[in-house]
Formats: C-alpha cells, sequence, structure tokens
C-alpha cells in the first residue's frame, strides 16, 4: 500500500495568494533598490519564522515585511496583521548567523502594497 502524500493539495486562492506574495515581494524590493538600498536577502526562511526582505542602507540593516492588500486604506489593518514577534525572532536567528551584523544599526520597517497606489514604506514600524 502506498504512503499518502505528506502535503495536501492547495487551493487555488492559496496558491493565488502565494503568488501574489512573491509579486508584492519582488515590487517591493525593487522599490527598495530604487532607494538606494541592498538585498541581502529575499524570504529567508529560518525554523521560526520568515523574513520576506533583508536589506542594507548607509550601514543600517532592516528587517522588512512586505503586506499586500486589496485597498490602500487598509493599512492600520495590515500593520496590526504583523506577527511581530515572529519577525524578531527571525531577526535575531539570522543575526546569530551573521555576528558582524548584530552591531550595525538595526531596524523593522513594512512595506504597504495596494492596488494604483505607491508603496508606502513605513520606517523603523516596530522594535525588538
Amino acid at each position: 500500500m502506498m504512503q499518502p502524500s505528506p502535503s495536501k493539495p492547495k487551493s487555488k486562492a492559496r496558491i493565488a495568494a502565494h503568488l501574489g506574495g512573491h509579486r508584492g515581494e519582488a515590487l517591493a524590493a525593487f522599490f527598495l533598490r530604487l532607494k538606494l538600498y541592498r538585498i541581502v536577502e529575499t524570504r529567508y526562511k529560518t525554523p521560526v519564522g520568515e523574513i520576506d526582505l533583508i536589506a542594507e542602507r548607509f550601514g543600517t540593516t532592516v528587517f522588512v515585511e512586505v503586506k499586500a492588500r486589496t485597498r490602500a486604506s487598509a493599512h492600520a489593518e495590515a500593520l496590526a496583521a504583523v506577527n511581530q514577534s515572529r519577525i524578531v525572532r527571525a531577526a535575531e536567528y539570522w543575526l546569530s548567523r551573521h555576528p558582524a551584523k548584530a552591531h550595525t544599526n538595526l531596524r523593522f520597517d513594512v512595506i504597504f502594497l495596494a492596488p494604483r497606489t505607491w508603496p508606502r514604506h513605513l520606517h523603523n514600524a516596530f522594535g525588538g
């Protein structure tokens, strides 16, 4: 008898959300590059969580969460949905793997994306 597959099939909505997330992160990375940030990591996965983007600019390491919404007025709702403790734990994990960066300036930013609007970059959205 064949073992069942460990991964369950994904719904079309889940696949669309996943692809939309990839597009949003690519757009946010492009936006940051235009602002002279250097992208260090994209979709950095750790045992304790994922960081959408890790960037550097002027000696500051920036951990970036990207939030896409269907309407621009949902920024407050998107910020409330940010799992800050997960991102902070993942950043601590990354820093443990890059100890030289632990002594640089660190910041947690959020980039909000919505259709037909410019990305909104919230600097220092929360601290760790």
